[in-house]
């Protein structure tokens, strides 16, 4: 969910674990990674995932990518056994590598425009063995997430130095086309001003995301509606995605 280098500030990047702590989807992701024996985190943020796979013992291929550079700061000071990779599907391209390819934390949804999405696509099929698998989950849009992006929600996380941080979001613009424009503030009182950050993502249906994966030569082999791989709800929470390279 990165845009205009929102962590390209190593002072935010910091942040990331402490605003995005471990929860029931990095179970469900950490299952499948710990069965597959080489891996692909897309837009893997400070790689919290492939970080946690190989403390519990995996022994394959584990390798993150992720545009922002100062995130990969912070996870190569966490890790130094796992691929740190800058970039993206647009910049990197791998050839039947891995058995498994994920994007987590709503990343798919930083892919705006339906080139971007196409274009990833096509990388993520190319990365993947034969009969491998892509896995993903993005918002449903019919859940309408975004009506809680108010100011008035302010987060408080404590910085690595013990100083407190206020986080809030406010939508500017949207939804329009299924794109959602917002802003997240960070203030803290070691800081001479607050920091504000811009991201635009989209929200797309269970239909269309089927729809590009198909174009993709991806099938579908799997919806779910939460991460108890409940089916897909009309106006739940999630669209997660479970998708085998076909071709």
């Amino acid at each position: 969910m990165v845009a205009d280098d929102a962590f390209g500030d190593l002072a935010l990047a910091a942040l990331y674990d402490s605003l995005n702590p471990w929860g029931p989807a990095d179970d469900f992701y950490l299952d499948l990674v710990m069965k597959a024996g080489s891996v692909l985190d897309v837009g893997c943020g400070t790689g919290q995932l492939v970080r946690r796979a190989r403390a519990e013992g995996h022994t394959g291929r584990l390798m993150g990518l992720d545009p922002a550079a100062a995130m990969l700061v912070q996870a190569r000071r966490a890790a130094q056994d796992v691929e740190w990779v800058l970039g993206d599907m647009r910049t990197r391209l791998w050839q039947r590598e891995f058995e498994l390819v994920v994007m987590t934390g709503h990343a798919f949804q930083a892919l705006v425009g339906d080139e971007d999405i196409r274009v990833c696509l096509r990388g993520v099929h190319a990365a993947l063995a034969d009969g491998g698998r892509f896995v993903f989950e993005t918002r449903n849009p019919a859940a309408r997430a975004w009506e809680k992006w108010t100011p008035d929600r302010v987060r408080e996380i404590t910085a690595a130095d013990g100083s407190r941080v206020r986080v809030r979001h406010q939508v500017r613009e949207g939804p329009s086309r299924g794109r959602v424009h917002f802003t997240e503030t960070y203030e803290s009182e070691t800081w001479p001003a607050p920091r504000v950050t811009h991201h635009v993502i989209r929200f797309v249906d269970a239909k269309t995301v089927r729809g590009f994966l198909e174009e993709a030569g991806l099938t579908v082999v799997e919806q779910y509606g939460d991460w108890q791989r409940g089916p897909l709800a009309p106006a739940g929470p999630e669209i997660v995605t479970v998708a085998r390279r076909s071709c």
